[in-house]
């Protein structure tokens, strides 16, 4: 039976490298898929339109050339009406964005060449989707999948910072717009619950919903998180002003900062967050900035096929 290929290419990712590297991706995938259809994102969301079509048009390999903000637009093609299309589509993978911290919890290697071998080597494994129902920006309520990570408080507020400074073509790296952010940033007071059991209420500087393990450019927020146990990780940092932050936000690099005492770390199917009185507290998903709490988060287990290793490969 022949296999249906297709191609998703985001040419304004990686700041509009992509675009100047297909030539070069092209040959590479044609030297390892012999037959392909590609097209280009025009637009915000248009990968998810182009997946879904692509699905129900007999695709049985979907390959996404960007980063983890496009990875996330197509993986939301492969459902409509909340429900997968084609179980048995898998998703495929070629990093060439800013952020492509996906990859590292599925150990594809960064570069093209490893990458392309993943497509053809690896096995298509059922991995984990997180489901989130939330407010969008513009105040309606919305529900969208997620692949690595959902995170409210201060990485919404770094997502839209690095969002606004790039639309702008200012220097957009993360680091920079995350202390950027960190010294004016107040702490959110939010109330949590995870499979119906309340948290504390509290201050929270970040409340990241984890499926992967890396977020932010290479940050091991949950560095214990799978793709495919079936439970979200959910890291809460409480109550860190800016000058502890400097002495202990470096461990986000490394995933030691677990230990410290003002981080929790609570494993659970069900994710239910609200904002405090006043609170505008704003959440990102994947590293797109694309609306704000109150919101529901819930795994979905083993619904997806994707190429990579869940574990990884010696």
């Amino acid at each position: 039976m022949r296999h249906k290929t297709n191609v998703i290419v985001n040419p304004e990712s990686n700041r509009g490298r992509t675009r100047k590297r297909w030539g070069e991706i092209r040959e590479g995938l044609k030297s390892f898929i012999r037959e392909f259809k590609f097209e280009f994102t025009e637009k915000p969301f248009h990968a998810t339109h182009l997946a879904r079509e692509a699905i129900k048009d007999g695709a049985d390999l979907v390959i996404g050339v960007g980063g983890d903000g496009t990875m996330n637009e197509i993986a939301n093609g492969f459902f409509e009406d909340s429900r997968i299309i084609n179980p048995e589509a898998a998703l495929g993978l070629v990093p060439s964005g800013t952020g492509c911290d996906l990859i590292k919890s599925l150990n594809i290697p960064a570069g093209l060449k490893g990458a392309l071998r993943v497509l053809t080597d690896a096995p298509a494994v059922r991995m984990d989707v997180g489901r989130v129902r939330y407010r969008s920006n513009a105040g309606a309520e919305e529900e969208r999948f997620f692949l690595n990570v959902a995170d409210f408080g201060l990485g919404g507020e770094v997502v839209r910072r690095v969002t606004e400074r790039r639309l702008q073509r200012k220097a957009s790296s993360y680091v920079r717009c995350l202390v950027t952010t960190m010294i004016q940033y107040k702490n959110k007071r939010v109330r949590i619950r995870v499979d119906g059991e309340n948290l504390p209420d509290g201050e929270y500087l970040i409340g990241a919903v984890a499926n992967g393990r890396i977020f932010g450019k290479g940050m091991k927020v949950a560095p214990d998180a799978r793709l495919d146990d079936g439970l979200f990780d959910s890291v809460l940092v409480k109550g860190f002003r800016f000058l502890e932050f400097c002495r202990h936000g470096w461990k986000l690099m490394n995933g030691s900062h677990v230990t410290h005492p003002k981080v929790t770390v609570i494993r659970g199917r069900k994710v239910e967050a609200w904002p405090g009185e006043g609170e505008d507290v704003l959440l990102e998903l994947d590293g797109d900035q694309l609306g704000r709490l109150p919101a529901t988060f819930e795994i979905v287990p083993r619904n997806l096929l994707i190429k990579g290793f869940l574990q990884p490969v010696r």
